[in-house]
C-alpha cells in the first residue's frame, strides 16, 4: 500500500486527486489532506509517507516552506496553476510539475513515473533526480529574457536585463528601474507575466507590486516582525517585503 500525502486547499482539486487515484491499479492509501502551511509542517515532522501530491500555493502561504523546514525523503508531484515555480519544485524532491487543470491521462505519467523511481535504489534515485535538475536549468537558461522592449511615444529600445535593478507594476503599467536611477516603460501586459521569463536564480517578487535583482541588492534591514527593507544600488528608496513572501525570500537571497 503506497502513502500519498496530499497538500491542497482547492475542495474540487482534492476531489479529482482521490478519484485519479482510485482509479489506478496500484493500491495506495491518502493518509491526510492539508491545506496550510503551517498543517504540512506539523503532519510531516510526524508522520512519514512514500508520495506527496502537492498544491503550491496554499491557504497561509507557499508550500515551499514546508520543504525548507522538514527534511523530507519522498519524492514529491508538484500540481499548480503557475508555471514559474517549476525550478524550485525540482530542487525540492520534484519528480513531475503537473500543471492546472491536467487530465487522467497526464496524471497517470506521473504516477508511472513515480512508479519507476521508487523500483530504484537510493543511489539510483538521487542520481536521476540530480540529473533531472540539471537539465532543466540548462534547458531554463535559453528560455529566460535578456531583454526587454521599452516604449516611448515615437521609438522602442532595447533594455538589458542585467541593468534592471527591480520592476515594478503600479495601476496596471509596468516599469523596470535600472541602476542609473532611470525609469523605463515596458511593453509587457502584466508582472506576472514579467516573472515567467525571468531567471528565478536571479529574480524574485517580494510584493504583489514588485521584482527584485539579487545581483543589485546593497542591504537588506529588518522592517518589522514579518517583512524586511532592501536597498537596491542605483534607488535611493527601500522597499518592503510582503508578509507572506519574507521567509521565501530568505531562503532564495541564502542560494
Amino acid at each position: 500500500m503506497i502513502k500519498v500525502l496530499i497538500l491542497e486547499d482547492e475542495i474540487p482539486a482534492k476531489k479529482k486527486l482521490n478519484r485519479f487515484l482510485s482509479e489506478l491499479d496500484t493500491p495506495t492509501s491518502v493518509v491526510a489532506e492539508i491545506d496550510t502551511v503551517t498543517a504540512g509542517i506539523s503532519f510531516l515532522k510526524q508522520h512519514s509517507v512514500d508520495l506527496i501530491i502537492s498544491d503550491i500555493e496554499l491557504l497561509d502561504g507557499n508550500s515551499f516552506e514546508i520543504y525548507s523546514q522538514v527534511p523530507l525523503h519522498c519524492p514529491i508531484i508538484f500540481t499548480t496553476a503557475y508555471d514559474q515555480f517549476w525550478m524550485n519544485a525540482f530542487e525540492n524532491n520534484g519528480v513531475d510539475y503537473l500543471l492546472k487543470p491536467f487530465s487522467r491521462e497526464r496524471f497517470q505519467k506521473s504516477w508511472d513515473k513515480f512508479l519507476m523511481l521508487r523500483k530504484s535504489s537510493a543511489q539510483d534515485l538521487n542520481v536521476i533526480l540530480d540529473l533531472a535538475k540539471v537539465l532543466n536549468e540548462k534547458y531554463a537558461e535559453s528560455q529566460y529574457k535578456n531583454r526587454f522592449i521599452v516604449s516611448l511615444r515615437h521609438e522602442m529600445y532595447f533594455l538589458e536585463t542585467q541593468d534592471i535593478i527591480f520592476f515594478e507594476a503600479n495601476e496596471g503599467v509596468i516599469f523596470a528601474f535600472d541602476n542609473k536611477q532611470k525609469r523605463h516603460l515596458l511593453t509587457e501586459s502584466s508582472l506576472k507575466n514579467i516573472e515567467n521569463q525571468l531567471n528565478p536564480n536571479n529574480f524574485f517578487r517580494i510584493n504583489r507590486s514588485e521584482i527584485i535583482s539579487k545581483a543589485h541588492i546593497e542591504k537588506i534591514e529588518r522592517y518589522d516582525k514579518n517583512s524586511l527593507a532592501l536597498k537596491l544600488k542605483g534607488h535611493p528608496d527601500y522597499l518592503k517585503t510582503s508578509q507572506s513572501k519574507t521567509a521565501l525570500f530568505r531562503e532564495w537571497i541564502e542560494q
